[in-house]
């Protein structure tokens, strides 16, 4: 994905943000506060928040446009419940939230003024954000705002946006309106924006700080972050559940819980044999966790979903272990990986074998052990 430049001189108010924050109290050593943790939140080198506190002082405010297509508003209330930097930070801090139809408090024709206004004073400097896949079955008359197809809504915002960021699995991928049989041509945002940069932040709901993350290290940096091959940001996407999950030493030594109720799970066994999609599903949910970092849902004791991959719902059941054929659909190393899964199964079998011969000889020796001391003692 090309890299885009941010115009620090382009139209909109010549604030600065430091000027901004300055005139309202905020040092440089907020800045530096801040500028830290979203570093370490992005797993950036604690190097960088030193130049991240200085881009954000340079920068104006970003003017951000929100558009809401075929969604259940879950990736609007997750970035509203974001820890440590807030929505209302952003808003009040850091972007100018221009159009967003949950948070805003016009509606009909005014919301649809209200953004075209916005669209108008900051074309070509916007950044779009996408909520929700499009629909375009029959010139994509199944969902609709102001009377305007999803369809025709996104080409308008897409023309004069820098860049396109597509929130939730529905936007990046089609997500559930997508599923078999896909009633309304479902697609996600990159199907039908080809001469943009898009950034894909896939989830069901995704995790708030890599939406946030994302906006904030564009503000920052004046540029796209590192993105995968399906255009996800590698800060946040770039290792599996997995490769993070505290559980993942329990698959080493073959110790799988049966059912969810069962001693395994009780004692926090790993969950793959109860459908856990950690192996093949890129999220940070183990790393940063939800709900202020307390908890995700295999701390929870229940599996990963893959909500974040490609045709999630269509892989087969939640509840069905990981299988060759069960792969993020056209990219590369989600073989490898469920390969490797598979792989990781037969040897987690192995270990487990191995460890029940070992406790079989270890009970054999400590009854051997026991019947020479009974002899003895006679």
């Amino acid at each position: 994905m090309e890299n885009i430049r941010i115009d620090r001189d382009a139209s909109g108010p010549n604030e600065t943000l430091g000027a901004r924050m300055a005139r309202r109290g905020v040092s440089r050593r907020s800045f530096l506060k801040f500028a830290s943790y979203m570093v370490s939140v992005m797993a950036l080198p604690p190097s960088m928040a030193p130049a991240m506190a200085e881009g954000l002082q340079k920068a104006r405010r970003q003017s951000v446009i929100w558009l809401s297509f075929q969604e259940c508003t879950g990736c609007s209330e997750s970035i509203t419940r974001a820890h440590g930097t807030t929505i209302e930070d952003l808003i009040f801090d850091f972007i100018s939230l221009d159009s967003f139809d949950v948070l805003q408090v016009a509606s009909g024709v005014a919301a649809e003024e209200a953004r075209k206004t916005a669209m108008r004073d900051n074309y070509g400097d916007y950044i779009l954000v996408v909520e929700g896949s499009v629909s375009t079955r029959d010139g994509g008359i199944y969902s609709t705002v102001g009377g305007r197809t999803n369809m025709d809504s996104l080409a308008e915002a897409v023309e004069g946006a820098k860049a396109v960021v597509a929130v939730g699995t529905c936007a990046t991928f089609g997500g559930l309106p997508m599923a078999n049989p896909n009633p309304t041509g479902a697609v996600g945002v990159d199907t039908l924006v080809t001469d943009k940069p898009v950034i894909n932040i896939p989830g069901c709901p995704p995790v708030p700080e890599a939406m946030i993350g994302t906006l904030v290290y564009i503000l920052s940096f004046g540029e796209l972050p590192a993105l995968d091959s399906r255009n996800r940001p590698l800060a946040f996407f770039g290792e599996t559940i997995h490769d993070r999950c505290y559980r993942r030493p329990f698959y080493e030594a073959g110790k799988f819980a049966k059912s969810f109720d069962d001693e395994g799970a009780r004692k926090g066994w790993c969950l793959y044999e109860l459908g856990c999609k950690g192996p093949v599903a890129h999220n940070t949910c183990a790393t940063l966790k939800w709900n202020g970092g307390i908890s995700f849902p295999i701390q929870s004791g229940h599996g990963c979903f893959g909500c974040a991959s490609p045709g999630f719902w269509d892989q087969g059941g939640f509840y069905k272990p990981l299988s060759a054929s069960t792969t993020e659909p056209g990219l590369p190393e989600a073989a490898a990986l469920a390969v490797g899964a598979a792989v990781g199964a037969g040897a987690a079998l192995s270990a487990r074998e191995r460890i029940a011969k070992v406790e079989a000889e270890t009970l054999t020796t400590e009854a051997l052990k026991a019947r020479a001391k009974a002899e003895d003692s006679k």
